[in-house]
């Protein structure tokens, strides 16, 4: 028991990090607390970085006598299980691969697709404007290939639940596999099972209001092409104050659904319309054409700035150490810039409130 001094006041509280059990792993190595080796069966994402870019990225399942094969060479799956996630091994033609486990975010862009998925930035600003919480019921339409329904899961958790109702046979066959797929992983992963909290229908929710009965949701997430000829039937089991959020592809989809609204006089106000734009910077050191780092150079007087030009006219000056731990910190100058690959337009995100009129 330890005392803790908060302003003139004197706590005992218990001090220390929590008692989690860490797993060996091969060649000694020890896991995250809480997870397990990667083992048969499970999901690893493979990685190769040049130049501070990914050249190569590839999600798959580790299975008994495969091989992970690229044009950087080839890795025996034997080799890569019963290894800690985030290690790093050669390939057949010496090119390293950093093997980790994929996060939610990275298994929904990298998961087998039907329709185009609704992307983790669009997801989690969803998930933000209907205040999703443990516990909640919420409703989804366009279940797709299981994107938004992964992270209204984890949202919801195993006290929530989600219904995902979808038009499309192949859709709804899709987003259930996803789900079952990550699942898998997981308890693989962690030892313990994700929630089973999604049930999954196939259904037109246009004529679904006997699927609907004695159901009532905290939001709604609508994915569809008119989402506006659904809102008279999912509307009643919204509850009052509560958010529907709609994800549409393009604004006259957005007109057709303000439209819809003001015709239909469903009591619904729509609060905001977004975009949801992610810039990724490049920052680096700046370096010399001989691979060593710039430094850092004082502004001087013009007299003694000219007679260093003459010193040491290509600028390179005296290089004391070109590795990363050569120079002081603060000494090497950085050059930033936005990546050359950007995330295009996605969607855009309508909030809905429900009022009582």
């Amino acid at each position: 028991m330890d005392s803790v001094s908060v302003g003139d006041s004197v706590i005992s509280a218990d001090i220390g990090p929590p008692a989690e059990s860490s797993e060996c792993c091969q060649d000694g190595a020890i896991c995250l607390p809480g997870e397990r080796p990667l083992s048969y069966g499970e999901l690893v994402l493979a990685e190769h970085r040049r130049n501070k870019r990914a050249e190569f990225r590839k999600m798959f399942l580790l299975e008994e006598g495969g091989k992970l094969h690229s044009t950087w060479g080839w890795v025996a799956h034997s080799a890569i299980a019963e290894r800690p996630s985030g290690s790093t091994l050669r390939t057949s033609m010496g090119t390293p691969l950093l093997l980790r486990r994929p996060s939610l975010e990275e298994f929904t862009l990298y998961m087998r697709r039907g329709p185009a998925i609704s992307y983790p930035k669009d997801c989690t600003a969803m998930l933000q404007m209907m205040d999703v919480t443990e516990g909640d019921c919420v409703l989804e339409s366009g279940s797709g290939s299981g994107s938004m329904t992964l992270f209204l899961s984890r949202a919801v958790g195993s006290k929530g639940r989600v219904l995902s109702v979808e038009v499309r046979d192949d859709h709804h066959r899709r987003a259930s596999l996803n789900y079952k797929r990550w699942r898998t992983s997981w308890s693989q992963r962690r030892g313990e099972d994700w929630p089973d909290n999604v049930q999954f229908v196939k259904a037109d929710l246009q004529t679904a209001g006997p699927l609907l009965k004695g159901w009532g949701f905290h939001s709604i997430a609508l994915d569809m092409v008119a989402p506006h000829l659904v809102l008279p039937v999912v509307v009643p089991h919204l509850h009052p104050g509560a958010v529907c959020t709609v994800y549409l592809a393009n604004v006259t989809q957005v007109v057709d659904l303000l439209e819809g609204i003001r015709c239909s006089r469903v009591p619904l106000v729509y609060e905001r319309i977004i975009e949801v734009q992610y810039r990724d910077w490049l920052l680096a050191p700046s370096i010399r054409k001989n691979g060593s780092f710039n430094s850092r150079r004082a502004p001087k007087e013009k007299g003694l700035e000219e007679e260093d030009e003459e010193d040491d006219p290509n600028g390179e000056g005296k290089e004391e150490a070109s590795g990363p731990g050569g120079r002081a910190f603060g000494s090497v100058p950085y050059v930033a810039r936005p990546h050359p690959e950007q995330t295009s337009h996605t969607a855009f995100l309508v909030k809905l409130r429900k009022i009582l009129k």
